[in-house]
């Protein structure tokens, strides 16, 4: 197995040109599957709300929730780098970022912390950097912020909204923060924003742009079948195959075909013995019965 990143080595893998692999996921059987893979970086992301709570969006999460899915990520992956999100509501004021930001690393498990949000969330950004805790921010599309922008949309499909962007892209390092995510954008743009910081970048639905790829671990084994996003490949069809698996074992057990001899448990033949012969005399066996 190979040795576990740690947070001075993301900046050293973007300085020397190298790409690393990241996926989110939410449990521990993703998070084993991950780590046998080789994945470089598990992402505890808020899409979980999403993928294994059903919701329409990623607001409903709680700090304790994440936890507690962190923890889970934890056991199955303890040999990866671990990011952990921040849920919607979790940093908005930097006394509240930080007392949740000190106790998702202290209660999770978590080698960093990751919020959302660029020049206007710099003075919270800076608060979880000076208390000690490894954090990163996240640009382009916001899920967080899914009212605002009308729905799940690409953004920076302007120049000016692109320089917006890439602004917004530098604050967060200027803050403190050990890196970003780039979200659903041109490759342009998300290609300049990852040129204009130092820190470690890692994409999603922005083509080749940044050090690290990302992709949700739902989506990429087709386990999370509702919807697909443009930038999502599957490389697995796990909803068809659990789906066909399920009928299966409603047909066998309708048919009378399962359980058959090869997955029921029987007693040796003396003990079976005995037992029908006690049951021949219930009174001897369970003793007299009063009305």
């Amino acid at each position: 197995m190979k040795p576990k990143l740690t947070i001075p080595d993301l900046a050293e893998k973007k300085r020397a040109g190298e790409k690393l692999v990241m996926v989110a996921v939410g449990e521990v059987l993703t998070a084993t599957w991950a780590e046998r893979a080789g994945v470089d970086i598990v992402g505890v992301g808020d899409s979980l709300g999403m993928t294994l709570h059903g919701h329409e969006n990623t607001l409903a999460m709680t700090v304790d929730q994440m936890i507690d899915h962190c923890k889970a990520v934890r056991r199955g992956a303890p040999n990866t780098l671990c990011l952990v999100s921040m849920p919607y509501g979790s940093y908005a004021t930097p006394e509240i970022a930080v007392q949740n930001a000190v106790r998702l690393m202290k209660e999770s498990g978590a080698d960093a912390v990751k919020m959302q949000g660029g020049r206007e969330m710099f003075h919270v950004i800076n608060a979880i950097a000076n208390a000690g805790v490894p954090v990163m921010s996240h640009v382009g599309l916001l899920p967080h912020r899914v009212h605002m922008a009308g729905g799940f949309k690409m953004q920076g499909r302007t120049a000016e909204d692109a320089l917006a962007i890439i602004d917004n892209a530098r604050a967060i390092e200027e803050a403190g923060a050990i890196g970003l995510e780039i979200e659903a954008l041109p490759y342009e743009v998300g290609k300049a924003v990852d040129e204009a910081v130092d820190i470690f970048t890692f994409s999603i639905g922005a083509g080749a742009a940044g050090t690290c790829q990302l992709l949700n671990g739902y989506d990429l084994i087709g386990a999370f079948d509702t919807f697909k996003p443009k930038f999502a490949k599957r490389y697995g069809n796990i909803a068809e195959i659990a789906t066909k698996a399920f009928e299966e074992f409603a047909k066998d057990v309708r048919a009378g075909t399962f359980p058959d001899a090869d997955h029921t448990y029987s007693m040796k033949p003396a003990e079976q013995k005995k037992l029908s012969e006690a049951l021949k005399h219930p009174t001897r066996a369970f003793g007299e019965t009063k009305p």
